[in-house]
């Protein structure tokens, strides 16, 4: 089966999304012929959100965002025929641990991706860092596993070790945040982004209606999508927010809402 590409892309201006997305619709072509799961890259909120929102637009297929680890933000994105759940290993994760002597010098999570980048990879082969005592435990593709840990020997100017362990043995760090409290007249995407973001209610509506905010991982261009408890909220150049907690309508008529901000 041939997708019409010219259709499902004519709303894309940007040329480097247009490839991504071009390439989303290469793998959903593969489905449709193979019936064979396909997983892409690992990439950001953003850009995971506009391959979902592409590849479900293709009748018959879904796609299926995993990182790796509860909570990730930078994922792959599975390609599937509805109605077929993806096992982990069609996600092809390897994860690995670098250690160093990093007490005497302070390394932040810049120096890690540095480090992977001077290996020739690009960004999209690896998915979140963690930064932990020792060094780091990194989420990256499996087919780049072998290459990693074979030349990765230093960070900055620390010699490190590199092994691959299990995903039982990688146990992330929980991800930082900034609790947010606050009230809002409505659980509408606009409302809700606007109280989490500290930016007013008429610039959140322009960014959504120009398909820069995504809900859990799925581009919403509609300031009205209902957003409610355990949503995670993405806009390309913000961040990201979780909705933790609702209570109301409180005695005021709005209602009380916990975000949590992920720094």
């Amino acid at each position: 089966m041939r997708l019409d590409r010219e259709k499902m892309l004519t709303h894309c201006k940007d040329g480097d999304e247009r490839v991504l997305l071009a390439r989303a619709l290469d793998r959903a072509e593969i489905v449709l012929r193979s019936g064979l799961t396909q997983v892409t890259d690992f990439y950001d909120p953003y850009h995971t959100g506009r391959i979902i929102s592409t590849v479900r637009a293709v009748s018959g297929l879904t796609a299926t965002p995993d990182g790796g680890c509860p909570g990730a933000e930078r994922v792959r994105v599975a390609v599937h025929a509805a109605g077929i759940q993806p096992v982990v290993e069609d996600y092809d994760f390897g994860f690995i641990s670098i250690k160093g002597n990093f007490k005497m010098t302070g390394v932040t999570h810049r120096d890690f991706l540095g480090s992977l980048l001077g290996l020739g990879l690009r960004r999209e082969k690896f998915g979140d860092i963690f930064v932990v005592e020792e060094g780091a435990r990194v989420v990256v593709a499996g087919e780049v596993t072998s290459y990693i840990l074979a030349n990765l020997n230093k960070v900055g100017r620390i010699h490190v070790s590199v092994t691959e362990i299990t995903d039982e043995a990688f146990q992330p760090p929980e991800h930082a945040y900034k609790e947010i409290r606050a009230t809002v007249a409505s659980m509408r995407l606009d409302a809700v982004a606007s109280a989490g973001f500290g930016t007013s209610r008429s610039k959140i509506v322009r960014e959504i209606e120009a398909d820069r905010f995504s809900v859990n991982w799925r581009v919403s261009p509609d300031p009205s999508t209902p957003v409610q408890e355990g949503d995670i909220l993405s806009a390309r150049g913000r961040g990201r927010l979780k909705v933790a907690e609702v209570k109301g309508p409180l005695k005021s008529g709005r209602i009380g809402i916990l975000l949590k901000k992920f720094i």
